[in-house]
């Protein structure tokens, strides 16, 4: 085990206080909304890495696994928003019908439909033809 001296623990706690200061992270307990999990998924929540502000895992009664995140500041490859000058925050859930799904931070309801969903993709390319 490492050994940590009262310095090192402050530089890092620090460290850690100016990217909660740059990032806005008080500021952001606001604008997220509240989640309503279904009874029967395991939910683990999981540290955010890659610059997404909250990340979570749940695992479905069928033993399938989604990955989900939040991005805040459109930092994780896709521009969300109806304008590009203002990005706006999003989910994303993986898998999502064989690709990802991504919706508005406050569409707590298609964000729980997304990960409720265990379709590969393949059954809505069937149902168009």
């Amino acid at each position: 085990m490492a050994v940590v001296n009262d310095t090192e623990a402050v530089e890092e706690k620090l460290k850690r206080y100016h990217v909660e200061q740059e990032q806005d992270w008080k500021g952001e307990i606001v604008r997220i909304p509240w989640l309503h999990f279904r009874s029967n998924w395991q939910v683990r929540i999981i540290p955010p890495f890659a610059d997404a502000v909250i990340r979570f895992q749940v695992i479905l009664p069928s033993g399938m696994l989604k990955s989900v995140f939040m991005d805040s500041r459109n930092s994780l490859g896709v521009w969300w928003g109806a304008d590009q000058n203002t990005p706006e925050p999003y989910w994303e859930v993986y898998p999502y019908k064989n690709d990802v799904g991504r919706c508005d931070l406050a569409d707590t309801i298609m964000l729980m439909e997304m990960i409720q969903d265990e379709t590969s993709g393949d059954e809505d390319e069937r149902d168009e033809t």
